[in-house]
């Protein structure tokens, strides 16, 4: 049996099906269009199947029309909310329009799903996609402590100031896009605060709801996954240090080889004999591009040309990598005050209350314990996400 949420504000709790709103949830249910908290584990979400595609993309021929139209009014009336000022974060949105005009909407939109979950192939990898849309949704739902006046220094220059615009119209939450880029990683929503493109010198703005930010950030995660990708294990040293002893024979300085390596690492025609001896990217490309799509270990198929194979399995391995162990993290934290704030290409920000601060060394072993090997982490802790210090 399909259905679809109304709302999903814990105050506004009504749902859609067999052509009328219901309040409580029946036995039975099947499917709907979008992950929502607190649903029974056994719902199948058309949204994962079809790779985060919008309704319009996957709507079927013959309800297209309908389709156009009723979503246009439902665009129509939130446009309406918000010229009114009406913050639908404080109002069920079922209550501001019509009951005739949602059994349409709604309606439609469990054909729309129905269609989805009947005609797609389930991808391999939806488990990891629920578990990654459960986390993601829970740090959307945690609003951010702005602290906007840390800023004023800056206010003489234009780039503060159109950012502090852009600001004002954006929300006081983090909202990710799991299907944003072919390989994986995370991208933010166009109303979502923008954490991912964040200038350093506006990182103090962002303060813990808690007591402290705490930053796990992978030591050269991608280089790691390519030795991990030749089999090797990984070294509890920064990598850099050893490479510049072991990869390159202690005849460059830890900074050089770090150059030297990632010179070589992105650039496909880089030949650099001493870096392919030990990580040899010419087998590994072999072993997952077949010449049109790579396989990465994690089941994520992408289309590539030889140019791009290999930078493509590297990327994407490590971003459901890491992207593993967030998921690691917030079920660790599930029943804890602390939590996942944000999530920053390899890294991860804690918001950790000061009397868990013995789950420190747990986090940090359960983020560096992946499926590839125990990679290094380096920590941070701060007051604010622009004042982090390293802690050993």
């Amino acid at each position: 049996m399909f259905f679809q949420v109304l709302d999903n504000k814990s105050k506004c709790k009504k749902i859609y099906f067999q052509e009328k709103i219901h309040k409580d949830l029946p036995q039975g249910l099947s499917g709907t269009w979008g992950y929502c908290e607190n649903l029974p584990h056994e719902i199948e979400y058309a949204s994962l199947y079809c790779a985060g595609n919008p309704l319009d993309a996957v709507c079927p021929k013959n309800l297209k029309s309908e389709w156009k139209a009723t979503s246009q009014k439902m665009r129509a009336f939130l446009n309406s909310f918000k010229q009114a000022k009406i913050n639908l974060n404080e109002h069920c949105f079922y209550d501001l329009v019509p009951e005739h005009f949602l059994l349409n909407f709604y309606e439609i939109k469990n054909q729309i799903t129905k269609h989805v979950l009947d005609n797609h192939e389930k991808p391999e990898n939806y488990d990891f996609l629920l578990q990654l849309t459960k986390v993601v949704e829970d740090i959307k739902n945690r609003p951010l402590n702005l602290k906007i006046n840390k800023l004023s220094h800056l206010s003489h220059q234009l780039a503060t100031r159109n950012f502090l615009k852009r600001l004002q119209k954006a929300e006081k939450r983090i909202k990710y896009n799991i299907f944003g880029t072919k390989t994986g990683r995370l991208t933010t929503e166009p109303k979502s605060f923008p954490v991912l493109t964040l200038k350093k010198e506006y990182r103090p703005i962002l303060e813990p709801n808690n007591d402290l930010y705490v930053e796990l950030d992978f030591n050269a995660a991608e280089l790691r996954t390519l030795l991990a990708l030749c089999g090797k294990e990984q070294p509890k040293e920064d990598i850099h240090e050893w490479n510049a002893k072991n990869v390159f024979a202690g005849m460059q300085s830890r900074e050089e080889a770090k150059e030297r390596i990632f010179a070589w690492l992105y650039n496909p025609g880089s030949k650099d004999y001493l870096a392919n001896k030990a990580y040899d990217k010419t087998s590994i490309k072999e072993k997952y591009w077949d010449g049109k799509i790579v396989t990465t270990p994690f089941g994520r198929k992408i289309e590539a040309d030889e140019f791009h194979a290999l930078n493509y399995l590297i990327q994407s391995t490590t971003a459901d990598m890491v992207l593993r162990q967030v998921i690691k993290v917030h079920d660790l934290l599930k029943d804890s005050r602390s939590y996942i704030a944000f999530v920053v290409h390899d890294s991860l920000v804690i918001d950790l209350a000061k009397e868990e601060r013995s789950l420190f060394n747990q986090i940090v072993e359960t983020f560096s314990n992946t499926d590839l090997g125990t990679y290094k982490v380096s920590t941070s802790i701060g007051k604010n996400f622009g004042n982090m210090n390293k802690t050993e």
